[in-house]
């Protein structure tokens, strides 16, 4: 499954089962009279709003390049994920605002079988959903899908700090507060991984050193198609993620003629291209 195709089957899966997760939740809050488990379903269906937009990012980031973005459309990925990342903080604000009030208030709610069973399903669907959306961000290396896998486990944490407070409250109601205090712990996370998703999104945007494993591979390749030590530097690379820039520069003989040396450069950008999938612009030297 190719990345667009991995983002855009993630998208509607989210937004069936946070769908049909919503609704169950919302039914089973209102019969019981929790206001945790409403707030729990709708914070279920924020999921489904957003994964709505990674869907839709998936179609403007597949756009190709034009006269306006000469790079392609890739980086909609990173403000997708940017904008899952500032909707993950407001949750966890507002998780971290309603655990503090629980707890000033001393709220106690007793829950029945029914709480406890839809409540631990949404943990299980939510989590499954979770690592789903990891293993096809880690295998399409696509931000927008990781982004949309925390948010999962986001409504999972939420749903296990709900259902820590329905046993809590049905077994031991001197430990009313453990709810509220777990929410806080909870919100936490939701900050900490919220702020990882926005760090990795803006890192890209400003550009990044490439890995020195990848500078040492493409060194190693150069080698391979001319033996001759070209005093490689000023490796950079431009990640527009529907496509890559590498730019470099290389020392050959100064008695060189122009054609010699721009033979040269052109097969290596060609092994570059057809090794690593990276359009290169190389800067010939005069090798003193």
């Amino acid at each position: 499954m190719d990345k667009k195709k991995a983002q855009v089957f993630e998208g509607l899966l989210s937004i069936i089962l946070n769908a049909v997760l919503f609704g169950v939740k919302f039914w089973v809050g209102m019969i019981t009279g929790s206001i945790a488990l409403v707030a729990d379903a709708w914070h279920t269906l924020s999921d489904s709003l957003t994964s709505i937009f990674v869907v839709f990012s998936a179609k403007l980031a597949s756009k190709k390049p034009d006269k306006e973005h000469p790079f392609g459309h890739g980086r909609w990925e990173l403000i997708a994920a940017m904008i899952i990342a500032f909707i993950l903080a407001f949750i966890g604000y507002d998780f971290l605002t309603g655990s503090i009030e629980r707890f000033r208030h001393g709220e106690n709610v007793i829950f029945g079988n029914l709480a406890i069973a839809v409540t631990a399903a949404s943990i299980v669907i939510k989590e499954l959903l979770a690592q789903y959306a990891f293993y096809l961000g880690r295998k399409t290396k696509n931000p927008v899908v990781t982004a949309d896998g925390w948010h999962h486990r986001s409504d999972s944490l939420s749903s296990v700090v709900v259902l820590i407070g329905i046993v809590i409250a049905r077994f031991a109601t001197e430990l009313w507060w453990m709810d509220s205090v777990l929410g806080m712990f909870c919100a936490l996370a939701i900050f900490f991984a919220a702020y990882k998703i926005m760090r990795d999104s803006i890192t890209k945007i400003l550009g990044q050193e490439p890995e020195q494993d990848l500078v040492l591979r493409i060194i190693d390749e150069i080698k391979s198609v001319y033996e001759h030590d070209l005093r490689i530097h000023h490796i950079h690379l431009h990640d527009y993620i529907s496509q890559r820039e590498l730019t470099l520069h290389i020392k050959l003989d100064k008695h060189m003629t122009i054609d010699e040396g721009h033979d040269i450069a052109t097969i290596i950008e060609n092994m570059i291209k057809d090794s690593f999938d990276m359009s290169t612009t190389i800067h010939v030297e005069p090798l003193d």
